[in-house]
């Protein structure tokens, strides 16, 4: 039966630990992935206390990690989703995702109800990755890929 956590407070907690084992551990998120045998993206995020992870893939990371049996259980609660505040992030990196969306977001938005129509893109169903390629100027490039089901509103 799955569980729905009330207060993201644990999930927090159990973040911080994971964390700080996986950095004791020298481990990388691909190993914890593969460990899980989930994706990085979505192994990373419920270590993070963002999704729920499957009976196997949280024995095994936590198996990974050395957390306890109720961290095992924590794992696979239902979140309370959302990692940043209601404040402007502080964080450099995050905040320029802030700024990519205050600069970009009416333009995504435009772009994808003019291809697809009133509806959204489902965060549930979904898919992330993040690649490292080189820059033809020099230097490094991030590329990252938000692949998302579409779901067109449904009048009631």
């Amino acid at each position: 039966m799955a569980h729905a956590q009330l207060d993201p407070g644990a999930r927090q907690a159990l973040a911080a630990v994971a964390v700080e084992a996986k950095t004791n551990k020298d481990l990388t998120w691909q190993q914890i992935a593969d460990a899980a045998g989930l994706s990085v993206a979505f192994v990373t995020a419920a270590v993070l206390g963002q999704h729920a992870l499957p009976a196997d893939a949280a024995k095994a990371v936590a198996g990974l990690l050395g957390l306890d049996d109720d961290a095992v259980t924590l794992l696979q609660t239902v979140p309370t989703r959302g990692s940043i505040g209601g404040a402007v992030p502080t964080d450099p990196t995050i905040y320029r995702f802030y700024e990519m969306l205050q600069v970009y977001g009416t333009t995504l938005k435009a772009l994808v109800h003019e291809q697809f129509g009133d509806g959204i893109i489902s965060a549930i169903n979904f898919r992330l990755d993040v690649q490292k390629v080189a820059d033809p100027e020099g230097g490094e490039r991030a590329v990252i890929t938000l692949d998302g089901k579409y779901l067109p509103t449904k009048p009631f």
